[in-house]
């Protein structure tokens, strides 16, 4: 399919020429996929493709002086346009006495791109055989490791997507590979189970895998480690959070919040908060193309070239993210975050790769700076109230500090609890370096999951925990 785009292009390029004869605007998504799996556990070996990728297809946008309507449909030709306007034509007729949510055309400047993304080593190079032979390399040296590591889970995914977004004035090509990787290690007492997941990621290829086999031993301690953990006695503390905190903090605390198609639905307090502190001048926050993760893309789903959003600057709330139509209806410009599940899908306001920037400490620093209190590492879930400010996230490990040394008592799990402002404008401390992690996805509700990124630095907060 990457290559029967190019084949498809000048029939694409007339169904926008006839479109544009009835319609203010017109432009057509295109999209091909390829993608894979592999799984090693104590279940078995697996392959798959289900879940990574939207499939191969097209999704058409019209808009006319009223509203905005689209067809999807995955096989096209030449001899297919006349269906495709009558689909569009049916798509436009609102029900009598339905009232219309005023959507302006969007401007359509010119704009040219073909960019591929960086990668090692494809996958579908290297191949499935030496792909589980790496796989099952590290699972063995897991289970070697000590006679109460029960199992250990490795796994990875890839995922190559070309698209091409095409409107009178726009032709954008882009070819996005990433590939991610996860160890689950789990140990037993007894009755007692406990399991540790450390996650890898890459805008790349197979060469992510390369950078497991270092860790298996720490990641099957960490497992071992959590069976003499111990419940944490609920309360507010001085926290360091690691990168990987941090950035789920980041992604609930603040970002849905700022998804901006929640303005317009008037479901996100945020939107009353623009040019207000909303955290410490600690605290800047990017979403975009800033870095490399494998939420990077050059061009949305709605063909806005993609860039770097400052979202907080110095603690001051500056905008949100915005997709193509919610910026329209908010008379502000798009930000190139509007995604799609998959071609078959609505595009709404999402986020990319979402991360606070660093500051100017060492991590040594700032657990030597907290009198008691805990360093929180490896969240797990995380959920919150654009509308209220609420949050709720999962970390695994709490390690105790007191007088600024790690004690090397343990607490798990936790429960990390606020209201999004309260914690933010704790923030006291940065670390002076940044790390991204793009292993996971995001679904908007219970659904339409895209592949995202989330991070920083260390970052030394007061927070709820329980």
């Amino acid at each position: 399919m990457f290559e029967t785009l190019d084949t498809i292009k000048p029939a694409l390029r007339e169904l926008i020429t006839q479109l544009r004869k009835e319609y203010a605007y017109a432009s057509v998504l295109a999209v091909a996929d390829d993608a894979r799996s592999w799984r090693i556990g104590k279940s078995g070996v697996s392959i798959g493709t289900s879940g990574l990728g939207g499939g191969d297809g097209f999704v058409v946008r019209v808009f006319d002086k009223k509203g905005v309507a689209e067809y999807s449909f995955n096989a096209f030709s030449m001899e297919d346009i006349p269906a495709v306007k009558e689909a569009l034509a049916s798509r436009l007729t609102a029900p009598e006495n339905t009232p219309l949510l005023a959507t302006p055309i969007p401007a359509d400047e010119p704009a040219t791109l073909k960019e591929v993304s960086p990668c090692k080593i494809l996958p579908s190079d290297l191949g499935d055989e030496a792909i589980l032979a790496k796989l099952r390399t590290l699972r063995e040296k897991g289970l070697a490791f000590n006679e109460r590591i029960m199992d250990v889970i490795v796994s990875s995914s890839y995922r190559s997507c070309r698209k091409l977004f095409l409107s009178e004035n726009r032709d954008l090509d882009q070819t996005v590979t990433w590939m991610t990787a996860s160890l689950v290690v789990l140990a037993s007492r007894g009755e007692e189970i406990k399991d540790y997941y450390r996650p890898y990621s890459v805008l790349g290829g197979a060469e992510v895998l390369d950078a497991m086999e270092a860790d298996v031993e720490q990641v099957a301690s960490y497992a071992l480690e959590l069976l003499d953990s111990q419940p944490i006695p609920p309360g507010e503390y001085d926290c360091i959070c690691d990168p990987d905190t941090t950035g789920m903090i980041v992604h609930e605390a603040f970002g849905h919040g700022v998804e901006m198609d929640m303005f317009v639905k008037d479901r996100a307090l945020a939107a009353k908060c623009l040019g207000d502190y909303v955290a410490s001048e600690q605290v800047t926050m990017h979403d975009g193309n800033a870095v490399s993760q494998t939420a990077t893309m050059f061009f949305d789903d709605e063909g806005t070239l993609t860039t770097d959003t400052v979202v907080i600057d110095k603690g001051i709330l500056r905008t949100g993210m915005c997709d193509a139509l919610s910026a329209a209806r908010l008379g502000v410009a798009p930000t190139g975050n509007g995604r799609r599940e998959s071609y078959e899908r609505k595009a709404y306001a999402r986020m990319t790769n979402t991360y606070f920037t660093g500051g100017t400490a060492t991590p040594e620093e700032m657990i030597a700076s907290v009198k008691y209190g805990f360093l929180l590492e490896n969240p797990s879930s995380g959920m919150e109230d654009p509308k209220n400010w609420g949050i709720q996230c999962m970390v695994t490990i709490a390690r105790e500090i007191k007088d600024g040394a790690l004690t090397g008592k343990i607490f798990s799990p936790i429960v990390l609890t606020g209201y999004v402002p309260d914690l933010l404008k704790s923030v006291t401390m940065m670390s002076d370096t940044v790390e991204l992690s793009g292993s996971g996805y995001c679904g908007k509700g219970y659904k339409e999951w895209v592949k995202v990124s989330d991070g920083g630095p260390y970052m030394k907060a007061r927070i709820r925990l329980g």
